[in-house]
């Protein structure tokens, strides 16, 4: 297989942030949720953090990045975020807002740098493992080094 460089990666280089990558397997078409892309590539759910987009009542684009066998609660996501209510996006609308399709998205390297909270499970990890930008590809990298690139919070956005 040849050695994919997402915009992720690119990012992530030329800030000098080290990461490692992980490649899994997905047929075209096919949806592999976060649980699944763990076990592909040998790791600890709580280590594989998903991205997920919501907008708030302000029309804003908020970003929430949270372990892959977790659920976003909404109504912490909109306190965080200081608005009355957050709704994810549609999935037909996550490239137009982020430049990434369902499945790859990746808190690094959006079209625009959008407000972003990280669960803060994050903040006692090591490393965390978080979309590369492509589906089928996955970068480990330091929580904090994560924060350095996207000016991420650290906070409780699980129920």
């Amino acid at each position: 297989m040849s050695k994919v460089k997402t915009n992720a990666m690119r990012i992530l280089d030329s800030s000098k942030i080290s990461y490692n990558m992980f490649s899994y397997d997905v047929k075209k078409g096919e949806h592999v949720d976060g649980v699944e892309v763990a076990k592909q590539i040998g790791k600890d759910e709580k280590e594989v953090y998903k991205t997920l987009v919501a907008q708030g009542n302000s029309k804003e684009i908020y970003v929430y990045v949270i372990p892959v066998n977790e659920s976003l609660d909404l109504k912490k996501a909109a306190n965080v975020a200081k608005e009355k209510k957050v709704e994810m996006i549609h999935v037909a609308d996550i490239n137009k807002f982020t430049g990434y399709i369902r499945g790859g998205c990746s808190p690094v390297g959006m079209k625009k740098k959008y407000k972003t909270f990280v669960n803060d499970t994050a903040s006692d990890l090591e490393q965390i493992i978080v979309s590369a930008g492509k589906i089928g590809y996955q970068v480990q990298l330091n929580p904090i080094d994560l924060q350095k690139i996207t000016d991420c919070e650290f906070i409780d956005i699980i129920k």
